[in-house]
C-alpha cells in the first residue's frame, strides 16, 4: 500500500478504501455526506459502495456535471442542502468525482460554518494527479477560472486506479496533460518516459510519480508565494483559452486540451524569456501535437483571450506573470511577458497545426 504523508494528511494509493473505513469508525462524525455529480453517482458511486461494503451511513448530495456549474449559485444550493440535512461542524464531506467536484466540494466544505472536514476521492485522471492534491479549492466567476477559493487541506486523499476504468478516452487525455506538465517543470526523465506511453494505459507508478512531484512543490510552498507557481506552467494561457472555449465553442475544450495549448504557447515564450533551447521547443511542440487534437484560435478571439489572461491570479501590480521553462525539467516563475509576445505565442500555436 503506497502512501504519501502531505502536510499532516495522507494520500493513499490503491487501498480499496480500507483506511477510509477505519477513519470513519474512529472519527465518529455526526453526519457524512458524499458529494458527486450526476455522472459520478451513476458510474462511480457503485464502485465506491462496493469498496466500503456494508457501510451505508452517508447522505448523497448530487449536482449537475460540468465546469459551467462550478460557480457561486451551485455553492449556495449545496450550502442550503447541508442546512436542510442539519449538517453541523462535526460533519464530513466526501468529494467523489473529478476536478470540478473536488474544487467545488472542497470550497463548500471549507466555508460551510467556517469549515467542516472533507476527503477527496478523485475519479478522473486529472483529479488524481492534480485537482484533488495540494489543498486548493475554488469556483469560477464570470468564466474566470478559480477566481474565488481557499487553501484548505483535506483530511485524506484516496487515489484508486480502479476508477480509471469508468472514464472515456477524452477524460484520460485531459488528465495526461498535467502529467506531461509535471515532467516538463521538474523531471526530464519522467517526461521522456511519458513520451513512450499511450495515455490510455498510464500506470499506477506514473500516477504516483506525478503526485510525488506536485507534493514536493506544494510542501515547500503551500500558499503559492513562490515555487508553487511553477505548477501553473501552461495554465496562464491555457486557462484563458479554456474559459473562452467554454463561452463560445459548441464543444468546449477539456481542461487538459486547453493546458496542452497553453504549454505549446508558453514553451514558445520560454525561448524568448528563459533561454529554452529552440530544439526543446520543437521537441515539446512535436510531441503535444502528436497527442492532442488540432484546435484553431481565431484571431478575432485574441483580444478576449488577452483580457482573460489579465485576470490570472498570479498577476501582480498590473503585470502578467508566467511560469516558463529554462530547460525541460526546470521551470522559472514570475516571468513578465509583453502583450505583443503573448499574442505572438497564439499565432505560433496556430502555425503548429496549420504549417
Amino acid at each position: 500500500m503506497a502512501e504519501i504523508l502531505s502536510n499532516g494528511h495522507s494520500i493513499y494509493f490503491d487501498t480499496a478504501l480500507e483506511p477510509l473505513q477505519s477513519f470513519l469508525a474512529d472519527q465518529k462524525y455526526s453526519k457524512v455526506f458524499v458529494f458527486a455529480d450526476g455522472n459520478t453517482s451513476e458510474v462511480c458511486l457503485p464502485v465506491f459502495q462496493a469498496m466500503l461494503g456494508d457501510y451505508t451511513g452517508f447522505d448523497l448530495i448530487e449536482t449537475d456535471p460540468g465546469e459551467e456549474n462550478k460557480n457561486i449559485d451551485f455553492c449556495i444550493g449545496i450550502w442550503k442542502t447541508l442546512l436542510d440535512f442539519e449538517a453541523d461542524r462535526k460533519s464530513l464531506m466526501i468529494n467523489l468525482g473529478g476536478g470540478v467536484i473536488t474544487d467545488l466540494g472542497g470550497f463548500v466544505a471549507s466555508t460551510y460554518k467556517r469549515g467542516i472536514d472533507f476527503i477527496n476521492i478523485p475519479t478522473t485522471l486529472l483529479s488524481m494527479v492534480d485537482a484533488s492534491v495540494g489543498g486548493k479549492t475554488g469556483i469560477d466567476v464570470d468564466n474566470v477560472k478559480n477566481m474565488v477559493g481557499t487553501f484548505s487541506l483535506p483530511q485524506a486523499v484516496f487515489i484508486e486506479s480502479a476508477f480509471l476504468q469508468t472514464l472515456p478516452e477524452r477524460e484520460l487525455l485531459s488528465g495526461f496533460a498535467e502529467m506531461i506538465k509535471h515532467g516538463l517543470i521538474m523531471d526530464k526523465a519522467y517526461f521522456e518516459a511519458l513520451k513512450l506511453v499511450d495515455y490510455r494505459s498510464v500506470t499506477a507508478e506514473q500516477i504516483y510519480r506525478s503526485v510525488e512531484i506536485k507534493h514536493e512543490v506544494v510542501t515547500k510552498d503551500p500558499l503559492e508565494k513562490g515555487l508553487r507557481k511553477i505548477l501553473n506552467f501552461g495554465h496562464t494561457i491555457g486557462h484563458a483559452v479554456e474559459s473562452y472555449a467554454l463561452s463560445n465553442d459548441e464543444r468546449p475544450l477539456t481542461h487538459g486540451e486547453a493546458i496542452a495549448i497553453g504549454m505549446i504557447c508558453e514553451a514558445y515564450l520560454s525561448v524568448k524569456y528563459c533561454g529554452l533551447a529552440e530544439q526543446s521547443l520543437q521537441e515539446i511542440t512535436t510531441y503535444i501535437k502528436a497527442v492532442y487534437p488540432a484546435y484553431h484560435i481565431t484571431e478575432a478571439s485574441f483580444n478576449e483571450i488577452l483580457a482573460l489572461v489579465k485576470t490570472d491570479k498570479k498577476n501582480e501590480h498590473g503585470f502578467v506573470l508566467f511560469s516558463l521553462l529554462a530547460e525541460i525539467g526546470k521551470c522559472e516563475y514570475n516571468c513578465k511577458v509583453t502583450d505583443e509576445d503573448l499574442l505572438e505565442s497564439l499565432k505560433y500555436f496556430n502555425q503548429v497545426y496549420t504549417g
